[in-house]
Parts: structure tokens; C-alpha cells; sequence
């Protein structure tokens, strides 16, 4: 491979003036410039990002944190996030944590080696204090990481909420409520609205803790088997509601007639099962888009609007509920 001394060799001009070219920074001529280009395409050189990163003190490289690639949310909302750089002139580097707090923690020494500009955390933040220690600008998203780092959610209280509000106007008697992990702040916020509209309404509920991507399909079967008075069924994310569908068919019980069933998220695969289900929209890949356009303030250190931006939601009838006027 041609090295930028090659360039300046076939140019005819210092290794500095290539530099000067390559980074567009400091004067040079029109004709040494054309020297230089043609130089560069001659001998197909392909510039060192990392040293021009260096050189200009900005890699145009950001880190996108993620949990895991086991729901769409996350594809959703890294696609928001990239196509909004592609356009800004900004690379992404993807790590996904597994959620493990030791691989976490190594991509953090990662982001610092290779001079990442900053970092979209939406990952649960295992290492919360190494990433505020990093010095590097910080988004979050789909959860708060502190008070004094920008975030962008939605409004998850108000979705649950009207989960149980829908539920209730379907004739809802008795509800399980399948959730995520309740440590994770969007679990829980849509869990507190939901509870809140049930208990103000006199309606029992019980609720599973379970995992988000690999659901103890067997316990949940268990808990509605044990409990036929269950008429409704709110799951904290289409995937959990999707599986929860395919519990229910296999009970023999009829969906909505027998079982509501609502999610939350709107991703794709809820309006393709049959039945369709009824979910609580959250624009993910809006909330990507927020997140980089906010990050790439950060980095050009301008006033942010809002800090904590928290993004409506809205209900999605389809036919896993009981639709009335």
C-alpha cells in the first residue's frame, strides 16, 4: 500500500503539504493541490484515519452502545442513529455489551483508544461512573444515565398508562402484566402508569419479571393456567406480547375474545402475526435521530434545548384487543 511519503515523492512536495491536503487545514496552492490529488489517485492512497483523527483532534467516529440485537427496537433505533450520521459526514462504531458489565467495560477502554468523538449509550450502563469518567460526550437513550447527561426517551409513564386503559374499556376483569427486568427504567416507568390506571380503577392485576429476550415460556403457560380468571394480558414489549399470543393459542383460548393482549414498541413483526397486535408506538428510529443530532451538539458545543427530551407515544388498535365506542 502507498504511504503518504510515496504521495509526496510522486508530487514532488513535503510530507506536511500532503497532510495539509489531506486534512484540508493550512494554505496550499491551487496547482500543488491538483499535484497532490492527482498524486493520491495515481497511487491509490487511502489516508490513515486513526493519525488523520489525531492530526485533526476529531475522528468523525462515534459509539453506539447496545444491550443486545434481540429485539427490533434496537436495529430500529441504530438505523435511525446511522442514517442521521451518514448524512452529518459521521461513521458509527456498534458494540454490543451482551449486556455483561465486563464487556461493557471493555468497550469503553476501546471508544478511548480509538479516538471515538462520542458515545450514544443505550445499553444499561453497567460501568456508569467509567463512562462519565471518560471525558467524552454522552447521549442516552431509552433511559436516564444521570442528570447531567443528555437523554432522549419516551413517554413510557403515559404509555402504560394507556395500555390499562384500553384494556379496561375492553372489558378487562383480571390482568397480567408481563414485564422486562424491573430494574431497567423503561420497564418500570411503563409498569407505574399501568398499575396506577388499574388500582384507580379497582381492576387486580399480577405481573411476571422476566427476561426480555429469552422469556420462561413454560412459567408464564404456568401463571395463566393457575390463574383462569386472566382476561387481558399488557406485555412491556411487542416481543414479550408476541410470545405471550402464541401461550395463549396454545391454551386453546381465543384471542381477544377470551385474552386482550396488548404490547408496546410498534415494531414491525406485531402487525404480522395473526392476530395483529394492539400496541403503544414509540418512534425508535426518531429517537435515534435525536440522539446523534444532540451528541453532534454536544460536540460543537451548542446550546441544547432540551435536555432530557421525552418523545409522545400513542395506542395502535389492532385485533388483539376488544375494540368499543
Amino acid at each position: 500500500m502507498a504511504t503518504i511519503k510515496d504521495v509526496a515523492k510522486e508530487a514532488n512536495v513535503s510530507v506536511a503539504t500532503v497532510s495539509r491536503v489531506i486534512n484540508n487545514k493550512g494554505y496550499v496552492n491551487h496547482e500543488t493541490r491538483k499535484l497532490v490529488e492527482d498524486a493520491i489517485k495515481k497511487l491509490n492512497y487511502i489516508p490513515n484515519e486513526l493519525a488523520r483523527s489525531l492530526f485533526n483532534k476529531q475522528s468523525k467516529l462515534l459509539s453506539v452502545l447496545i444491550p443486545h440485537f434481540g429485539t427490533e427496537f434496537y436495529s430500529d433505533l441504530v438505523e435511525g442513529i446511522e442514517n442521521k450520521a451518514m448524512k452529518l459526514g459521521y461513521k458509527i462504531m456498534l458494540c454490543n455489551t451482551q449486556d455483561n458489565p465486563q464487556r461493557e467495560a471493555d468497550y469503553i477502554q476501546v471508544v478511548q483508544r480509538y479516538n471515538v468523538d462520542g458515545i450514544i449509550l443505550a445499553s444499561n450502563a453497567h460501568n456508569a461512573e467509567a463512562l462519565i469518567n471518560s471525558n467524552l460526550p454522552i447521549v442516552s437513550v431509552d433511559h436516564i444515565l444521570a442528570e447531567n447527561i443528555p437523554s432522549i426517551t419516551s413517554n413510557n409513564l403515559l404509555g402504560g398508562q394507556m395500555a390499562a386503559q384500553l384494556l379496561i374499556k375492553g372489558g378487562a376483569k383480571y390482568v397480567l402484566e408481563l414485564r422486562g427486568p424491573s430494574f431497567l427504567l423503561t420497564t418500570s416507568e411503563r409498569s407505574s402508569g399501568f398499575r396506577q390506571s388499574l388500582v384507580q380503577n379497582n381492576i387486580p392485576y399480577i405481573s411476571y419479571d422476566g427476561d426480555l429476550i429469552e422469556p420462561d415460556i413454560e412459567k408464564i403457560k404456568e401463571i395463566i393456567i393457575a390463574n383462569p380468571q386472566i382476561d387481558s394480558i399488557f406485555a412491556s414489549t411487542d416481543f414479550l406480547a408476541i410470545n405471550a399470543l402464541n401461550i395463549v393459542e396454545k391454551l386453546g383460548k381465543n384471542v381477544p375474545q377470551d385474552i386482550q393482549i396488548i404490547g408496546f414498541d410498534n415494531i414491525k413483526y406485531s402487525n404480522l402475526v395473526i392476530p395483529a397486535i394492539t400496541t403503544i408506538n414509540q418512534p425508535i428510529k426518531k429517537m435515534g435521530e435525536l440522539a446523534l443530532e444532540t451528541l453532534i451538539k454536544l460536540l460543537n458545543d451548542e446550546q441544547l434545548e432540551e435536555f432530557h427530551q421525552i418523545l409522545d407515544v400513542e395506542i395502535i388498535e389492532r385485533e388483539s384487543t376488544i375494540q368499543k365506542d
